[in-house]
């Protein structure tokens, strides 16, 4: 299923109507309301959802956006605070994102579970990023940064794994209720939780609540395997199992993510979309605000043809 978010385009209309019949006038029948919609376009995507001008596939969280929050911040409110209150309101917008969602008729909810909060303001990450860009990745300095992180996260990390652990049992009953599909999404930065290797026993853990999946996003995961972090390929393996559906964009080196497909980035798309997913399946694109009309229609015209190959089931 081709869904295409409304991070792209909801900051250019005042009305949420009018975010959808742009995407429509695009080729695509199905949105994913985004974080960092503001409440006042919610009555528009409602309309147009009534109206059957469009269909709502997913809500990411936090939708409709806090009102005390300028600007988009899905990661304003972590599960993972050490301060109670703000996992409280964290848990409380998110319940309301998925009252949004079931109200819009949508199928799955994509969260953010949170991060180790160790490095302020991804440091890790952006060091690694730093290194990359002046030619460094593969080299004895950035093995030895680059293990250090690694060693410091995976002391830090229980506490804040158990913390988005405990949040997200409570949103399953909720989702289980609505008949949503919470996914899981994985994160670009090295400080976020679930870590890579922490991802299939977390996920395992919720064996028993059908509705608790994976959601993958390829531009997120392509910025790790730049930095040596993973292997995209291997990692969406290892992920099969509970794989539901994906963001996509593409990645030019090493780090600016949300382009369109098949504009010279770095996701191999025709070797990795026929192997792990299916028609099915919720493919969302989620693309920066810079990418163009005539981008996107190009990158759609290669994209359905290999949309069309993938297995039907």
């Amino acid at each position: 299923m081709n869904v295409f978010s409304t991070c792209w385009n909801s900051s250019r209309h005042s009305d949420g109507g009018a975010i959808c019949d742009e995407i429509r006038e695009l080729g695509f029948e199905y949105i994913e309301a985004s974080h960092g919609l503001p409440l006042s376009k919610l009555p528009g995507i409602i309309s147009a959802v009534d109206e059957k001008r469009i269909r709502v596939a997913g809500v990411h969280n936090f939708c409709p956006a806090p009102i005390d929050i300028q600007g988009d911040a899905p990661d304003a409110f972590r599960f993972t605070s050490h301060r109670p209150e703000v996992r409280e309101r964290a848990m409380r917008l998110s319940l309301e994102t998925l009252q949004a969602a079931a109200r819009l008729g949508a199928r799955y909810v994509v969260l953010h579970m949170g991060e180790v909060e160790l490095f302020q303001g991804h440091e890790a990450t952006r060091t690694l990023q730093r290194m990359a860009r002046h030619g460094y990745v593969g080299s004895p300095e950035f093995a030895k940064t680059k293990g250090d992180f690694v060693r410091r996260r995976a002391k830090l990390a229980p506490i804040y794994s158990a913390r988005a652990k405990d949040a997200l049992f409570q949103l399953a009953e909720k989702a289980k209720e609505y008949n949503l599909i919470l996914g899981v999404e994985g994160r670009s930065h090295f400080e976020q939780v679930p870590g890579d290797a922490e991802f299939p026993e977390f996920l395992a853990e919720f064996k028993d609540y059908p509705h608790v999946r994976y959601w993958h996003d390829f531009g997120h995961i392509q910025r790790k395997h730049n930095l040596l972090l993973l292997n995209h390929e291997q990692y969406l393996s290892t992920l099969k199992p509970y794989l539901y559906g994906a963001h996509v964009n593409d990645v030019q080196w090493p780090q600016r993510d949300h382009r369109a497909p098949f504009f010279g980035g770095d996701v191999n798309f025709d070797h990795l979309l026929p192997k792990y997913f299916t028609q099915s399946m919720p493919l969302t694109w989620e693309l920066s605000k810079s990418v163009t009309k005539d981008q996107i229609l190009l990158a759609k015209e290669r994209w359905d043809a290999l949309h069309a190959s993938l297995p039907v089931c």
